[in-house]
């Protein structure tokens, strides 16, 4: 058929029907996947104790693993109180290895849960592209909670089910120190919940204001830029300012709709100074023990 009908780059041939031929024309039936439909883009940052998702559709998404960190802690509590007489005892060394079996199999069946509650919400997904190696320091009880991390297992879940096409890893350099609003650098994070930002006024949850950051890489796409020796991520933005799209699109997603409150403004920012308080997840999912799957709760 293609030699007679030239079909658009979207539709392929299997998704042709049975030409229904007239007297004047020939209708050639053609079945296409309905994109609004489709769930949206949705961007991840990975975190210890929780996965925090946003687009501009769904908001803010939560999701708890501080469970899947428990089974790792537990599971290193145990090993760790046979660990040294496994050298010397054939018993010792195959309690061992049962508890090792035993942790991988509960924090695979935690990842699957987590992959699919990501799935159902996203049509394709942006995942912060982690290295363990760079984030390794002299702290030994950080190094563990770093190499317990399940991130790049979840990844490969998600890309075995959604396949290439529907997983982009994006360079996560800067995304929780750089202001999503209007790009400007806070040096001094230090480990802090509050993302406050010194150029626009910006007082945000620092987790959020990461998965907004890779957002708008996943969406406009970036370019890595070096300027005396230091790393910089431009967005390919066209059109608007991104402090322009930011009060347009992402915080009317936050806090739900019009902002405004009849009173005067007195400076164009001050709808963004308090939203670290005024914004809670619209979606979270957490581990529920009696049903042994990843549930909405309220929030």
């Amino acid at each position: 058929s293609a030699r007679y009908f030239k079909l658009p780059s979207e539709v392929s041939s299997a998704g042709l029907g049975e030409p229904v031929i007239t007297l004047e024309k020939v209708h050639l039936p053609v079945h296409y996947e309905d994109t609004q439909n489709s769930n949206p883009s949705v961007a991840w940052d990975f975190n210890l104790l929780s996965l925090d998702g946003y687009s501009p559709e769904t908001g803010w998404v939560r999701i708890d693993t501080s469970k899947l960190a428990s089974v790792h802690t537990s599971s290193f509590e145990k090993r760790r109180s046979v660990q040294r007489r496994a050298s010397h005892s054939k018993k010792a060394r195959r309690v061992l290895s049962k508890y090792s079996k035993r942790e991988r199999n509960r924090a695979r069946k935690h990842q699957l849960e987590i992959a699919r509650v990501i799935q159902s919400l996203c049509g394709s997904v942006g995942l912060e592209e982690l290295s363990k190696q760079g984030m390794y320091t002299r702290s030994r009880i950080w190094n563990r909670r770093i190499s317990r991390s399940d991130w790049r297992s979840i990844t490969r879940i998600l890309e075995g089910r959604m396949g290439e096409a529907g997983v982009k890893e994006l360079d996560p350099y800067g995304s929780s120190s750089y202001c999503s609003r209007c790009g400007w650098h806070n040096r001094d994070l230090n480990g802090a919940d509050i993302f406050v930002c010194g150029g626009c006024g910006l007082r945000i949850n620092r987790q959020l204001n990461a998965a907004i950051n890779l957002y708008m890489r996943l969406r406009f796409g970036y370019k890595e830029k070096w300027v005396g020796g230091r790393k910089y991520i431009k967005l390919r933005m066209e059109g608007a300012s991104q402090k322009a799209w930011w009060d347009a699109v992402v915080l009317p997603s936050l806090v739900g709709g019009c902002v405004l409150t009849g009173a005067e403004r007195s400076d164009p920012d001050e709808p963004v100074r308090s939203l670290y308080d005024a914004v809670k997840p619209k979606l979270c999912y957490a581990y529920d023990r009696y049903a042994d799957a990843y549930l909405r709760i309220p929030t």
